[in-house]
């Protein structure tokens, strides 16, 4: 398994970033351009994960009133709820697959900064790309990225604070009455998700290289920025809901 994914992962991506390097002789500059390439091979796939999550978000008030309907019959709350997704082609697993996707590619990233800027290993490269000799660790004379940067770890949990934030679903109003219990309770999680996860983004990037907490802060800011022109497109009429 691990021979599987450093030749499908880490070994593509540690070449890459030792080629773009070459090049550009500034890991910083570097790891935003992972950064961008990453995130220009997964954008189908955050297109499909953001729509999804929104689409979810949208149909909380059916959801709620069909357990309100069905509260004392599951299996008919079950198929209604199917229909529901179907009618409205929502998958509600959509938004989930993006994040297992990025889950390994986080975990190569790491170790490719991990065997570039700590142990200076290039046993990994391809023929065809140059051996550097060694990393500099700094970026543009200002941070070392191969120590844990607290500037770069407060960034990385603000985007993640902005991208929550803008798929955060306010409480039922009163009238809503009994019905908008449930989507209360999705509201409160949502409101717990909007600071916890910033503030575990922050508490971690503490405990990572200032290149893997740049490398989340730009992957995070470049996610957050594609919903929020997919959330203005929509609301304009130019993506139908």
């Amino acid at each position: 398994m691990r021979q599987l994914f450093e030749t499908i992962l880490y070994q593509p991506i540690f070449n890459i970033f030792v080629a773009l390097y070459n090049l550009l002789p500034d890991v910083g500059v570097v790891i935003i351009l992972i950064t961008l390439i990453i995130k220009a091979a997964l954008y189908p796939l955050t297109k499909k994960s953001i729509a999804a999550q929104a689409a979810l978000t949208e149909l909380q008030p059916k959801l709620a009133e069909l357990k309100k309907q069905y509260k004392d019959d599951q299996q008919r709350l079950a198929q209604e709820t199917m229909r529901l997704y179907k009618e409205n082609k929502v998958n509600p697993l959509g938004s989930c697959l993006p994040i297992l996707v990025q889950l390994p590619i986080f975990i190569a990233i790491y170790w490719v900064l991990r065997a570039g800027l700590s142990n200076g290993s290039f046993d990994q490269l391809y023929p065809f790309v140059r051996n550097p000799g060694m990393i500099k660790t700094m970026t543009f004379g200002l941070t070392d990225l191969a120590k844990p940067s607290i500037v770069l770890a407060v960034l990385a949990g603000a985007s993640q604070f902005w991208q929550t934030k803008m798929m955060y679903r306010k409480p039922a109003p009163k009238a809503a009455g009994e019905g908008g219990k449930d989507e209360n309770m999705m509201a409160m999680m949502n409101k717990q998700m909007l600071y916890f996860m910033p503030v575990m983004t922050v508490i971690i990037g503490f405990q990572l290289p200032g290149g893997l907490s740049l490398y989340w802060f730009v992957s995070t800011l470049l996610t957050a920025l594609q919903q929020k022109m997919m959330t203005k497109k929509t609301e304009n009429g130019e993506i139908k809901k």
